[in-house]
Protein backbone atom coordinates (compact mmCIF):
# COMPACT_ATOMS: atom_id res chain seq x y z
CA UNK A 1 0.00 0.00 0.00
CA UNK A 2 2.33 2.64 -1.19
CA UNK A 3 1.30 6.32 -0.07
CA UNK A 4 -1.09 5.08 2.72
CA UNK A 5 1.78 6.26 5.70
CA UNK A 6 3.00 9.63 4.11
CA UNK A 7 5.50 12.22 5.36
CA UNK A 8 3.82 14.94 7.28
CA UNK A 9 1.93 17.58 5.67
CA UNK A 10 2.41 15.27 1.97
CA UNK A 11 -0.79 14.65 0.12
CA UNK A 12 -0.87 12.01 -1.93
CA UNK A 13 -2.57 11.22 -5.02
CA UNK A 14 -4.91 8.53 -3.88
CA UNK A 15 -7.68 8.40 -1.40
CA UNK A 16 -7.36 9.50 2.13
CA UNK A 17 -7.67 6.88 4.54
CA UNK A 18 -9.25 7.19 7.83
CA UNK A 19 -5.75 7.68 9.93
CA UNK A 20 -4.78 10.10 7.28
CA UNK A 21 -8.08 12.26 8.26
CA UNK A 22 -8.60 11.65 11.65
CA UNK A 23 -4.65 12.99 12.02
CA UNK A 24 -5.40 15.84 9.96
CA UNK A 25 -8.26 16.97 12.24
CA UNK A 26 -6.33 16.47 14.97
CA UNK A 27 -3.75 18.49 14.04
CA UNK A 28 -6.19 21.20 12.64
CA UNK A 29 -8.42 21.64 15.92
CA UNK A 30 -5.45 21.44 18.19
CA UNK A 31 -3.61 24.13 16.48
CA UNK A 32 -7.33 26.09 16.02
CA UNK A 33 -8.39 27.43 19.50
CA UNK A 34 -11.80 28.82 20.32
CA UNK A 35 -10.02 32.10 20.74
CA UNK A 36 -8.19 32.11 17.11
CA UNK A 37 -11.68 31.09 15.75
CA UNK A 38 -13.24 34.42 17.80
CA UNK A 39 -10.54 36.78 16.01
CA UNK A 40 -11.19 34.87 13.02
CA UNK A 41 -14.65 35.91 13.47
CA UNK A 42 -14.11 39.67 14.15
CA UNK A 43 -11.57 39.82 11.74
CA UNK A 44 -13.95 38.97 9.06
CA UNK A 45 -16.87 41.37 10.10
CA UNK A 46 -14.14 44.28 9.27
CA UNK A 47 -13.50 42.91 6.17
CA UNK A 48 -17.18 42.62 5.31
CA UNK A 49 -17.39 46.45 6.38
CA UNK A 50 -19.27 46.37 9.67
CA UNK A 51 -18.71 48.91 11.79
CA UNK A 52 -17.48 48.89 15.17
CA UNK A 53 -21.15 48.53 17.28
CA UNK A 54 -21.75 45.71 15.03
CA UNK A 55 -18.55 43.84 15.96
CA UNK A 56 -18.50 44.79 19.72
CA UNK A 57 -22.08 42.94 19.76
CA UNK A 58 -21.25 40.08 17.81
CA UNK A 59 -18.04 39.32 20.08
CA UNK A 60 -20.21 40.10 23.40
CA UNK A 61 -17.67 43.22 24.65
CA UNK A 62 -19.15 45.55 26.87
CA UNK A 63 -17.67 48.68 25.22
CA UNK A 64 -16.50 49.57 21.46
CA UNK A 65 -13.07 50.94 23.48
CA UNK A 66 -12.67 46.93 23.74
CA UNK A 67 -13.17 45.94 20.30
CA UNK A 68 -10.96 49.36 19.31
CA UNK A 69 -8.26 48.19 21.40
CA UNK A 70 -8.08 44.96 20.00
CA UNK A 71 -8.86 45.20 16.59
CA UNK A 72 -8.66 48.96 15.60
CA UNK A 73 -5.27 47.83 12.76
CA UNK A 74 -8.20 46.17 11.14
CA UNK A 75 -10.26 48.87 10.13
CA UNK A 76 -9.19 50.64 7.09
CA UNK A 77 -8.07 54.20 7.68
CA UNK A 78 -8.88 57.57 5.54
CA UNK A 79 -6.22 56.60 3.03
CA UNK A 80 -7.24 53.32 2.76
CA UNK A 81 -10.39 54.09 1.28
CA UNK A 82 -8.96 57.14 -0.58
CA UNK A 83 -6.81 54.88 -2.52
CA UNK A 84 -10.03 52.55 -3.11
CA UNK A 85 -12.18 55.19 -4.32
CA UNK A 86 -9.72 56.87 -6.88
CA UNK A 87 -9.33 52.81 -8.38
CA UNK A 88 -12.97 52.51 -8.75
CA UNK A 89 -13.23 55.73 -10.20
CA UNK A 90 -9.84 54.81 -12.76
CA UNK A 91 -11.84 51.26 -13.22
CA UNK A 92 -15.18 52.84 -14.18
CA UNK A 93 -13.33 55.81 -16.70
CA UNK A 94 -11.43 53.01 -18.15
CA UNK A 95 -14.52 50.81 -18.89
CA UNK A 96 -16.57 53.42 -19.99
CA UNK A 97 -17.00 53.05 -24.10
CA UNK A 98 -15.04 55.55 -25.21
CA UNK A 99 -12.45 55.06 -23.15
CA UNK A 100 -10.43 57.31 -20.30
CA UNK A 101 -10.99 60.26 -22.76
CA UNK A 102 -14.24 60.21 -23.27
CA UNK A 103 -15.15 60.20 -19.91
CA UNK A 104 -12.74 63.07 -18.63
CA UNK A 105 -14.18 65.13 -21.42
CA UNK A 106 -17.66 64.64 -20.64
CA UNK A 107 -17.62 64.88 -17.23
CA UNK A 108 -15.39 68.53 -18.37
CA UNK A 109 -18.34 69.46 -20.42
CA UNK A 110 -21.12 68.32 -17.74
CA UNK A 111 -19.68 71.31 -15.32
Amino acid sequence: MAGRFRPEGIVGDGPMYDNDITWRWRATRDAAKLHDLRHFYASGLIAAGCDVVTVQRALGHSTATTTLNTYSHLWPTAEDRTRAAASDLMKQALSAPSGLAASVGAGVRNH
